[in-house]
């Protein structure tokens, strides 16, 4: 396995698939198959088959379906968020979610005028479904038989284009296999669509689109356009319809049909035994704002008339997807070769989906990275702090887009420092949930599907995310040196989140220390001390360690600006010499709390809370990863154990290395030994249930040099968490973006012991004994590095590179690598 190996797999041709040829012509590590239908699978495969470019994703529905109890097709805009209010628990609340768009896929069809496509009510003969990770594109073929014994063929391709990010495609060849008479083929737009994609909520108001027009363009395309009722962005939608016969454009008989909110075209063919005929659906997809148009109906119109068909939409679509995998692919060697592909494959799914939510369509855009992907309508596509999961794995290859989704951060920054003073602060507070406008969209009662009850929810006091951000930025410059970035949007936003966190921390003069109260952790099951009546916990941990570390980070950006830039930008935040110093003061004297021998507390009290039986709830439940929804089902509350949903404390290991945490604790005057680190794992890792696919990634990172075969079971966890559903039945409501680009990330910087810090790109290897070798290329500060990686050595060569040499460390040696130049390092 060599670094030549890796460039020719990634840069290969793509295979051209015809919509006959199925299992045989697909590579096992770059496909996803499934055979058969089933329709308790059905939500999973709708999720993990979800096609999409950064502007738009379509979910792998079956082209014949609609909205009911097995499918779920949906469209979701980058970004396309309307607000609507609901009266839940005799309270009136309003939500801002992202919007299921028009659907564009339906393409049903059926014979002699009989009952239209329902797989469900037909004999499946075959049943193959592929997704082609490699080139983006879904393939389903079904061989049937109705209930007259008439046999039929259906093949079908499907894209959502990748490099112009206005268009999808797909493309149907019927073979009526031992019949003749006639197929009648319907081809819509159906605007009629709700928001219905998670039960939790069902009880809410979910019709966000108004009908504006709907009605036949010309002989083969028809136009749909609607509005959203309150944020009144319009989404315009044209579809050209064309039928082949032996490759060769065939007229048909046609009728179109018009309604409120939806239009389609009945297409009419008599076939003979034997026949095929192939119909291509080509769709626009534009919206009122989208930059460089006049009116996105006409847009819409004026594009799908130019759009080629779709052999050629294809062609370009997977050339788009090549270059995308230079960048990204990754190979492993495994002891177990079956193993090794199938890690190999997962991961290439998590980058796939990683680059359909996030791409260089997004870079125009302002948008934010949901955790859910726009695959879904999980959290309502809003933006959390999984940025910080899925930034460093963009950060080492297009960092460009970690810019624009910085961005996104930054045009929200007034509406953090209002959120700030209206809780009495100073700075910036990000809210914990974000949508169109940066204010707080967290709800404030959710459902417990356990016990049918409508509770709070106290998540938006995770004042952390405003950690994350400011770490988000920090990681960026690390790795591009872009001073462009940090001088004009990225130190204001960390210089505004430094001044919020010293405005938020309170002078304990008994103990000479500064607290931070009312507030939680990433763990989540703990919102408030037991005997609490309002929410918040005092000194948690992970967020009082993370305050200090932007206090003492803010301090260094200044240094590193421009003196010019650095005054003029303390001038227009009015950030004193004295108020520095009070900086300077906190970030050296910020309370943390211990308990037993060195066990960093979760938060102040935590040593007073309940040990919980797991065995107890391991045995009763099996599946106890919502601990705290159960125990509320059974009248108690998980506020009173210590138990926790994922990594809180543990974060602190995932974020920092081992020196960078034993310099804040001596900053901060606490000791920090060498069994800190394993003594805290080992402790909290047996009072963690993994209610977040987040936790499997953590658990696995923090274990990578002290266990690594715990390391590679939690991994393999963490790899199984969409793909498999763990947490039964999530992944259907949209995947979880975090946890997957946070497996590669845990491959491709964990195991690989990548830092990046003080201009020094630096390595640790410590690779799994599973794993013989391991390949992957970076970018870092303008050089293009092949890295390859055995159980013995460390490989780096520069392949493109700027003309200044970047500096390369394993352990305490630092090198000078050139431009072409190959560094061997035995391990």
């Amino acid at each position: 396995m060599t670094n030549g190996t890796k460039s020719k797999t990634a840069s290969q041709e793509p295979v051209q698939i015809s919509p006959d040829i199925f299992l045989e012509n697909f590579h096992y590590t770059w496909s996803l198959h499934y055979q058969g239908f089933d329709p308790r699978e059905e939500g999973l495969r709708e999720a993990l088959c979800t096609l999409g470019n950064g502007y738009f994703c379509t979910r792998g529905a079956n082209i014949e379906s609609s909205a009911d109890e097995v499918h779920y097709p949906g469209t979701y805009l980058a970004g396309g968020y309307n607000r609507l209010t609901s009266e839940i628990a005799g309270e009136v609340i309003e939500n801002e979610d992202l919007v299921n768009l028009p659907n564009w896929l339906p393409l049903s069809f059926r014979i002699d005028g009989g009952p239209w496509f329902n797989v469900q009510e037909r004999e499946i003969l075959s049943y193959h479904q592929v997704l082609d990770i490699k080139t983006g594109v879904l393939y389903r073929q079904i061989h049937f038989r109705d209930d007259r014994g008439r046999e039929t063929k259906i093949a079908e391709r499907r894209l959502v284009h990748k490099a112009n990010q206005h268009l999808a495609a797909l493309e149907v060849t019927f073979t009526a296999v031992n019949w003749s008479g006639s197929l009648e083929i319907r081809a819509a737009l159906d605007g009629r669509v709700i928001n219905a994609g998670v039960d939790r909520y069902q009880a809410l108001n979910s019709r966000h689109l108004e009908p504006l027009e709907a009605h036949r363009v010309s002989e083969d395309t028809i136009f749909l356009k609607v509005r959203t009722n309150q944020s009144e962005l319009r989404l315009a939608l044209a579809a050209r319809t064309q039928v082949f016969h032996n490759q060769e454009l065939t007229p048909v008989e046609r009728q179109t049909v018009a309604e409120t909110g939806y239009v389609a075209q009945h297409l009419f063919f008599d076939l003979k035994s034997g026949d095929k005929i192939t119909v291509e659906k080509v769709v626009a997809l534009f919206t009122s704002r989208d930059k460089a148009i006049s009116e996105c109906g006409l847009e819409a119109k004026k594009l799908v008339a130019r759009a080629e068909d779709f052999s050629q939409l294809l062609e370009s679509h997977a050339r788009t997807w090549e270059h995308l995998w230079r960048r990204f692919n990754l190979e492993l060697l495994h002891q177990d070769p079956d193993e090794g592909k199938i890690a190999e494959k997962i991961l290439r799914l998590h980058i796939f989906h990683l680059l359909q939510t996030s791409s260089i369509h997004t870079m125009d855009l302002d948008v934010g990275v949901p955790p859910r992907g726009w695959h879904g309508e999980a959290y309502r596509g809003h933006i959390l702090w999984d940025e910080l999961f899925i930034f460093p794995l963009l950060n080492l290859r297009l960092p460009e887009i970690t810019r624009s989704l910085l961005m996104y951060r930054y045009r929200r920054l007034n509406e953090a420092r209002v959120a700030a003073r209206r809780a009495g602060h100073q700075g910036a507070m990000y809210p914990w949930q974000s949508g169109s406008n940066g204010r707080e969209e967290s709800q404030e009662i959710h459902l417990n599907p356990e016990s049918g009850r409508w509770i709070p929810d106290n998540t938006q006091v995770q004042r952390h995310v405003n950690a994350a951000i400011a770490y988000n930025i920090y990681q960026y410059y690390q790795a591009t040196q872009d001073l462009e970035f940090l001088a004009f949007y990225g130190a204001e936003i960390i210089l505004e989140i430094a001044r919020f966190w010293a405005s938020l921390a309170t002078y304990n003069k008994d103990l000479d220390r500064y607290e931070i109260l009312g507030v939680m952790g990433p763990d989540e099951y703990h919102d408030a001390s037991p005997e609490a009546a309002s929410p918040g916990l005092n000194n948690n941990a992970y967020t009082n360690v993370m305050a200090v570390w932007v206090l003492t980070h803010a301090l260094e950006t200044i240094e590193a600006l421009a003196e010019d830039r650095a005054c003029e930008l303390c001038e227009n935040l009015q950030i004193s010499d004295e108020e520095k110093d009070l900086w300077r003061d906190i970030s050296r004297k910020m309370r943390v709390v211990f308990h037993d021998d060195g066990i960093i507390s979760q938060f102040e009290g935590y040593d007073r809370l309940q040990e919980l039986d797991w065995e107890h709830y391991r045995q009763k439940y099996s599946n106890i990863q919502r601990l705290d929804r159960i125990l509320e089902a059974e009248g108690d509350n998980v506020n009173r154990y210590k138990a926790s949903k994922q990594a809180d404390v543990l974060m602190l290991f995932y974020l920092f290395s081992s020196d960078e945490l034993r310099e804040i604790f001596e900053q901060l005057g606490y000791p920090f030994e060498y069994e800190t680190i394993p003594k805290n794992i080992d402790y909290y890792l047996n009072r963690t249930s993994h209610g977040s696919t987040l936790s499997w990634v953590v658990h696995s990172w923090v274990l990578s040099r002290s266990d690594r075969a715990g390391s590679w079971k939690f991994f393999r966890e963490a790899l199984k968490s969409d793909v498999y559903d763990i947490q039964g039945g999530t992944t259907a409501e949209g995947i979880h973006l975090g946890a997957m680009a946070g497996t590669v990330d845990l491959m491709s910087r964990a195991y690989t012991g990548i830092e990046l810090r003080g201009n020094v790109l630096r390595f640790n290897p410590c690779l799994p004994s599973e794993l013989s070798c391991f390949e992957m290329q970076i970018r870092y500060l303008g050089h293009t590095l092949d890295l390859e990686i055995t159980q013995a050595r460390l490989k780096v060569s520069c392949i493109r590179a700027s003309e200044k040499p970047i500096k390369i460390a394993h352990l305490d040696q630092v090198y000078d690598l050139e431009p072409k130049e190959i560094l061997e390092i035995p391990l």
